[in-house]
């Protein structure tokens, strides 16, 4: 099998993650507001999902349109990078337990959390988002798709950590004190 056609699995496989995680968020958000939970921001959230959808398709697009070689030196170390960055997502996933989605669905006096990853960083999940963005087309040297990613990242990221400030701002005062 031809490097391109691992690194087409590699991105199918990314992508089945990825409906498993809106299958995920689909669940918590239906459990976050029956117990009055309210959605902020949702205007930003197909854009969010289109630049994720890019993500993919245009790594797999810019690899066997524009023939892009597989480099060991560089695909292997971004692979490794790239799984460490799910690793995070899901440490993220799994310590913010029901209160994680991929909107921002914000249950009133809910406790904040500041365990995991959140410990260390406020937004551990979007660190994981800023490095998969670069490490997973490099895997297989797809830079443009890499460059468009994290230029696009950026601004999305920009409105969603003011949508979601605002939002967290309904938590529980003690618990949002203490920082996330």
């Amino acid at each position: 099998m031809t490097s391109d056609v691992w690194f087409t699995l590699l991105i199918a496989a990314v992508g089945v993650e990825r409906i498993i995680e809106l299958v995920i968020s689909k669940r918590h958000i239906a459990y976050s507001k029956s117990r009055g939970g309210v959605e902020f921001g949702f205007s930003h959230y197909p854009a969010m999902v289109a630049m994720h959808v890019g993500l993919l398709v245009g790594a797999v697009v810019e690899v066997w349109l524009l023939d892009r070689l597989f480099y060991p030196w560089l695909g292997w170390p971004m692979l490794v990078i790239a799984i460490a960055a799910q690793v995070l997502r899901w440490w993220c996933i799994v310590t913010l337990g029901w209160q994680w989605s991929t909107r921002v669905v914000v249950v009133p006096d809910a406790p904040r959390v500041s365990g995991g990853p959140y410990r260390w960083s406020s937004h551990p999940n979007y660190v994981a988002v800023a490095i998969e963005g670069v490490a997973l087309p490099l895997v297989h040297t797809a830079w443009i798709t890499a460059t468009v990613f994290s230029i696009a990242n950026a601004f999305v990221l920009r409105t969603r950590l003011r949508v979601e400030r605002e939002a967290l701002n309904l938590l529980a005062p003690a618990a949002a004190q203490s920082g996330r």
